[in-house]
């Protein structure tokens, strides 16, 4: 049984560990093995100013997260998405583009414009992406400085 629901504070545990799980292994490798800086990134992304995150539960288990926030720009308000993942035993399954509807349908109801969001260009998520309507943005590019040795 699904079940779509907003995410808060009282969900952090969950949502961190979907996270780490997520993006743990292939392709994405990343090291989250210290649970500090892991609760307080997902603490980071999900609990800032107009906040707004959604969880699909799964069998009352949750399977799969959009982490984000309402961002006001000139062109209208968006939902800004900084984290999206499902369960890696659940991907491949239609899970991710179904809960991708749920999302545009709630932020429909709110009146919101549109969605935007980030991802590599070399990971699956660039074709998920592209295969559920969102368009590559020409002109806009991200710019990092590692400035620690």
């Amino acid at each position: 049984m699904e079940e779509f629901i907003r995410l808060d504070a009282g969900c952090l545990p969950e949502m961190a560990e979907l996270y780490k799980t997520a993006f743990r292994g292939e392709p994405w490798n990343d090291d989250w093995s210290d649970p500090v800086q892991l609760n307080e990134y997902v603490k980071e992304i999900s609990g800032g100013y107009n906040a707004l995150n959604y969880g699909l539960l799964i069998d009352g288990k949750l399977a799969a997260m959009s982490v984000g926030m309402i961002r006001h720009w000139w062109e209208g308000t968006n939902y800004n998405i900084e984290e999206f993942c499902v369960s890696p035993k659940l991907q491949g399954q239609g899970i991710g583009t179904r809960f991708m509807q749920m999302i545009e349908n709630d932020i429909k109801q709110q009146g919101l414009c549109g969605i935007f969001l980030q991802t590599d260009s070399d990971k699956p998520s660039y074709r998920f992406y592209q295969k559920n309507g969102f368009k590559e943005l020409d002109s806009h590019v991200s710019f990092y400085k590692r400035v620690k040795e």
